[in-house]
C-alpha cells in the first residue's frame, strides 16, 4: 500500500479544513490567481450587463413593433370613417411609441457611457499590469508548472450589440 499524506481534518459539514499554511502555493501565485479571478469576475459582470441591455432592447423593439402594427390598422381606416375613439387611440399609440423610442434612446446612450467607462477601466488595468510586469521582470520570477491562464475575451460592446440587434430584427425605429 502507498503512503498517503495525512488528510486535513473534516469539519461538521463534511468538508475538509485546509489551512493556507499547509498549501504549496506561494504568495505571488495566490496574488496572481486572485487577480485572474477578479478579472474573470469583471468580464462576467460586463457580459451580464451587455445581456441585460440586449434583453431590454429586444423587449422595447417588440413593444414598439406591436404598437406600430396597431397604429397602422387605425391609420388605414379612411379619415371619414374614423370615430373619436379611433382618433384618441391613434394619438395614444403615437405617444406610447414616442415614449418607448425615448426609452430605447436612453438605453443606447447608457450602453455607450458604460462602454466608454469600461474602456477607461481597461486602460487603467493595462497600465497597472504594465507597471507591475516591469517591476516583476526586475525580480527573479518563481517557476510555475501551470501554463498562464488565458485572458477572458470580451465580446462586442453593449452599444454595438444593441445596434446590431435592432438592425438585424424586424425593428425599424432607427
Amino acid at each position: 500500500m502507498m503512503d498517503r499524506p495525512p488528510r486535513p481534518p473534516e469539519t461538521r459539514t463534511g468538508q475538509m479544513d485546509v489551512s493556507m499554511a499547509e498549501s504549496s502555493i506561494s504568495a505571488d501565485e495566490m496574488e496572481a490567481e486572485m487577480a485572474r479571478i477578479q478579472r474573470l469576475r469583471e468580464v462576467l459582470v460586463r457580459r451580464e450587463s451587455e445581456l441585460r441591455f440586449m434583453m431590454d432592447d429586444i423587449q422595447l423593439c417588440k413593444d414598439i413593433m406591436k404598437l406600430k402594427q396597431e397604429l397602422r390598422k387605425i391609420v388605414a381606416v379612411p379619415d371619414g370613417e374614423k370615430t373619436k375613439k379611433h382618433r384618441q387611440r391613434e394619438e395614444k399609440l403615437i405617444q406610447e411609441i414616442h415614449q418607448l423610442v425615448q426609452k430605447r434612446d436612453f438605453l443606447v446612450d447608457d450602453a455607450e457611457v458604460e462602454r466608454l467607462r469600461e474602456q477607461e477601466e481597461d486602460k487603467e488595468m493595462a497600465e497597472f499590469l504594465r507597471q507591475k510586469l516591469s517591476v516583476t521582470q526586475r525580480a527573479p520570477k518563481p517557476r510555475t508548472t501551470e501554463p498562464p491562464a488565458n485572458k477572458p475575451s470580451i465580446s462586442k460592446s453593449s452599444a454595438a450589440l444593441i445596434k446590431d440587434c435592432c438592425g438585424a430584427t424586424q425593428c425599424v425605429i432607427m
